[in-house]
């Protein structure tokens, strides 16, 4: 009996399982999308960049870990010319419409006709028994054709996997020997670590790992990995060497990579560049005329904080009383409501205000913060205190370095990890004048008291 093979048989093309329907995402639209994503753009707002909905682009960034695949990164190479783009693919599907035969579409494109030929039957939609070609259809084939999975050296190397996942998530263990649990955390795709109770292991960075194979392993070459192949093994998913809860022994928790670009515009929504320290005048720089001050809080215990203020000619300390508001600790904290705690953006301006306004004007000429949110409300506070208010770049404490160092005198009075709130505002004042009735070097062993009294004669 002769047995009739579907047409779809003769394309040329190995009979594949149904891979389902075409991405949503083509490269065009994904290569947009992770150029988006590198210039710092949240994958949301990278996804309407690149042509495509919200929930696609939060799928494309987690599915990949954070990373971009090795073909859209910035160290890929050009598509080469000698591959049909998606441009030529829409040209042959509309002339083979037409009725041109392959020779004239070749002449047209440039190609040869045995290119155009091996097109229209490699690439072509079977679904249906025939060869319908389709332009998108046709390049969601040649992407996949173009794929070169290769099994990475974790899944190969059984060995190196248990080295790699032993100090990864290893149990801590007592100096006699027993192994200590730690908290019992539930692993969750989405928990950022350093909030939450973390998992205890030995918890290596992957760093530390591939540097030390070579020690332990100084004559077997094949027990050597990179740290970049691991965390690529821990983020992205498909790759099946390492499970992806093993992202929670990480000392930053993350599962996802945090693109460098997101982090450097990570900056406060109310911070503008006139107002940076860039900006600040040069007489508070070499501290020769008085009246320029650095704040910042200290915080403790129950999220309770202390305000502080150091006049940087002088070294005069005054302090901010932060009571918490009435409904603390009664209920949870809501998302976004109320900052009961005392130290909101409200509280601060109102203690900055009060505490400011007792000086002369000429002691009131700017103010040094960092970027904290409790300073959202400068504006307001430039209005009521007469005081120019300047923000330190981030992650940049030195530029506020006579603060910080009365920061740590502070902690003398008020140590880590106490109850802040337990003290009156009268006993606050009373540790300021302490301090600036104590003898400096940098004064000339003169106190903060005496050199402001100077200053105001």
């Amino acid at each position: 009996m002769n047995v009739v093979r579907r047409r779809s048989a003769r394309s040329g093309r190995a009979p594949l399982p149904s891979p389902g329907r075409p991405s949503v995402a083509g490269r065009d639209e994904q290569n947009r999308f992770w150029l988006a994503i590198a210039a710092g753009l949240s994958s949301e707002d990278a996804a309407l960049e690149a042509g495509l909905s919200q929930p696609v682009g939060s799928r494309l960034f987690r599915k990949a870990g954070g990373m971009p695949p090795a073909m859209f990164r910035s160290s890929a190479k050009v598509l080469s010319g000698r591959y049909l783009s998606l441009v030529e693919r829409e040209e042959i599907a509309l002339l083979k419409v037409q009725g041109h035969s392959r020779q004239e579409i070749g002449r047209r494109l440039g190609r040869a006709a045995s290119t155009i030929s091996r097109e229209l039957r490699r690439n072509a939609a079977t679904r249906g028994g025939g060869l319908e070609y389709r332009a998108t259809t046709a390049q969601w084939h040649a992407n996949r054709s173009a794929r070169r999975p290769k099994p990475t050296k974790l899944a190969l190397n059984a060995t190196l996997r248990t080295y790699v996942e032993e100090r990864l998530a290893g149990g801590v263990v007592a100096p006699s020997g027993a192994l200590v649990p730690g908290p019992a955390v539930l692993w969750k795709g989405r928990r950022h670590g350093p909030r939450k109770d973390r998992r205890w292991a030995k918890a290596w960075s992957p760093e530390q790992i591939a540097r030390r194979l070579p020690i332990d392993f100084p004559d077997d070459k094949t027990m050597r990995i990179s740290h970049e192949a691991i965390y690529q093994a821990l983020f992205v998913q498909g790759r099946g060497a390492l499970r992806r809860e093993l992202t929670a022994c990480l000392r930053t928790g993350r599962v996802l990579r945090m693109p460098r670009a997101r982090v450097r515009r990570r900056g406060k929504g109310f911070v503008s560049p006139e107002i940076m320290i860039s900006e600040r005048p040069a007489e508070a720089a070499d501290r020769a005329v008085p009246g320029h001050w650095e704040g910042d809080l200290i915080l403790g215990l129950g999220s309770s904080a202390i305000g502080t203020l150091v006049e940087r000619t002088t070294r005069f300390t005054m302090l901010l009383h932060l009571p918490r508001l009435a409904g603390h600790g009664e209920a949870p904290r809501a998302k976004n409501g109320p900052a009961l705690a005392g130290h909101g953006a409200e509280a601060v301006r109102d203690a900055i205000t009060r505490t400011v306004i007792t000086l002369p004007e000429e002691l009131r000429r700017s103010l040094t913060w960092d970027q904290g949110a409790e300073m959202a409300q400068h504006d307001r506070l430039k209005i009521d205190a007469g005081i120019q208010v300047y923000f330190c770049d981030p992650q940049s404490p030195w530029q506020r370095g006579t603060n910080e160092n009365t920061n740590g005198l502070l902690r003398q009075y008020f140590p880590k990890g106490t109850d802040l709130s337990i003290h009156s505002a009268d006993e606050i004042s009373a540790v300021a004048a302490a301090l600036n009735a104590r003898p400096r070097k940098t004064l000339g062993w003169k106190t903060p008291a005496e050199a402001l009294d100077e200053l105001l004669l």
